[in-house]
């Protein structure tokens, strides 16, 4: 067993039953960022003692989304499945110091009990029938039981929510290990936490429950306790607890959506921690600003409006050529090949302030590398009319005579169209916006007209001008 020490060791133990959703994520990252913070280590434990629900796939969708986070561990990943000879020899030290008996009672009989401490008003628990019979190791059926304290009083002593009383009356011989032999839930925490040197227990406060058994344990193995901090839940805009109708979804689910890591991780710890009224926090400064002390005693609410801006905000914060390889794989995603470079560059920095998401940003960026463009049938029938062929058939002619295709060149087209026709830009460049990206709010002219590229501008706008010519629309 490693030595206790000074340093600080948190863990985060996902059960591989499903994807790792928000509230998991932040419980990992406030693990991970108190022992970046201090110094520590962050161990990843795996409970997969769920034969039936754990799945291969599922560990490897809780590594995935851990490694896209950002969120590395300095021990494991370590596998409950793999430890059984661990937690036997710890029965068996248990049984051995008279803290822990074997017991066989029947499911009839422990279900008569539960409802006769319902009908009297009792609490449903152990009535210790088997606590003293001294029955032996391998008897069929039996089930492992630990001895509690019939008296006196547990104290959870949290540095989130203050110390919380346990009266031990209340408690009862739980059961540690099954008749098959396996252990259960609070047995193999406190074990894997002991034998991991776990000092520090940051987690959900769903789980203060469990924490007077788990205190038991330790005292009945003589260890000390680890610090705990049990963190308000997650709750949707309803206080309802957190779920996929409150638009909270898988990790994974939100790295396809176009968020940010750092803007999910930023998201997730104010879900229950402040620094002052700051609300942008950076990877380092989330690193060097956390602690337990600054840990809300108040649920977390999921607002995804929020989540939205502050990607965003990321979005604008991150250097250009790495929003743009970030970009890649979306433009991909709906059916356009595009390569990192100048051309994709200029196109990202024109998108960012209209878009809040990397999808979002592919999808309002179509119209830059689509062979041809797909009008929306209000905007064409708007400003794609005969009264805008001259103007457009003037343009072409002058674009096509431009030696630089450049802004300054683009201006000056524009300029001598305005000057021909006695039309302001404005009526010139609408129907232009319309030929170029099929509608009528984009980034500005001169910019897409010069990302375009001629050869693709002289091609949309005589696709434009055909497309006036066949319309038949009134002048």
């Amino acid at each position: 067993m490693p030595e206790r020490t000074d340093t600080v060791v948190t863990r985060f133990p996902p059960s591989p039953t499903g994807a790792l959703h928000v509230g998991g994520a932040r419980t990992a990252l406030f693990n991970w960022l108190y022992a970046r913070h201090t110094g520590g280590r962050f161990v990843l434990r795996i409970e997969d003692t769920d034969a039936v629900r754990s799945t291969q796939a599922s560990v490897d969708a809780i590594f995935e989304a851990l490694e896209w986070l950002g969120i590395d561990w300095d021990e494991g990943p370590f596998f409950q499945s793999r430890r059984t000879a661990i937690y036997r020899e710890y029965i068996e030290r248990l049984v051995d110091g008279d803290r822990a008996y074997y017991c066989t009672c029947s499911a009839e009989r422990l279900e008569a009990m539960r409802k006769k401490a319902m009908e009297t008003g009792g609490k449903p628990k152990y009535d210790g029938t088997c606590r003293d019979r001294g029955i032996a190791p391998g008897t069929e059926g039996a089930v492992v039981r630990f001895r509690a304290p019939l008296s006196g009083s547990t104290v959870l002593k949290d540095r989130v929510k203050g110390s919380i009383v346990f009266d031990n009356a209340e408690l009862d011989d739980f059961i540690i290990a099954r008749s098959d032999g396996s252990p259960t839930y609070n047995f193999c925490v406190v074990i894997d936490d002991l034998t991991m040197g776990i000092n520090t227990i940051i987690r959900g406060d769903d789980h203060v429950m469990n924490t007077p058994k788990q205190i038991l344990l330790y005292r009945a193995l003589g260890e000390d306790l680890p610090v705990y901090a049990h963190v308000p839940m997650v709750l949707g805009q309803d206080r309802a607890r957190l779920s996929k109708r409150h638009g909270a979804l898988s990790v994974t689910a939100y790295r396809e959506m176009g968020f940010l890591p750092e803007a999910l991780i930023n998201y997730l710890v104010r879900l229950g921690w402040s620094h002052g009224d700051q609300e942008y926090f950076t990877r380092a400064e989330l690193i060097e600003k956390f602690s337990l002390a600054n840990i809300g005693k108040s649920a977390g609410v999921f607002d995804p409006e929020k989540l939205l801006a502050l990607n965003q905000e990321h979005m604008r914060a991150t250097p250009l050529a790495e929003l743009t390889k970030a970009a890649v794989p979306f433009f991909a995603a709906i059916g356009l090949t595009v390569s990192e470079g100048k051309t994709l560059e200029r196109a990202v920095e024109t998108l960012l302030p209209r878009t809040k998401t990397l999808a979002e940003m592919a999808e309002a960026g179509r119209f830059y590398f689509e062979a041809s463009v797909r009008y929306e049938e209000k905007a064409a029938r708007k400003f794609l009319k005969p009264a805008a062929e001259e103007p457009l058939r003037l343009l072409r002619e002058n674009f096509e005579s431009l030696t630089t295709f450049d802004e300054p060149a683009l201006e000056g087209a524009f300029a001598a169209v305005m000057e021909q026709t006695g039309l302001k830009l404005g009526k010139i460049a609408q129907p232009v916006r319309v030929a170029l990206t099929g509608k009528t709010a984009s980034p500005g002219i001169f910019e897409i007209v010069s990302i375009i590229g001629k050869e693709a501008v002289l091609r949309r706008l005589d696709e434009a001008l055909k497309w006036i010519a066949e319309s038949g629309q009134p002048t």
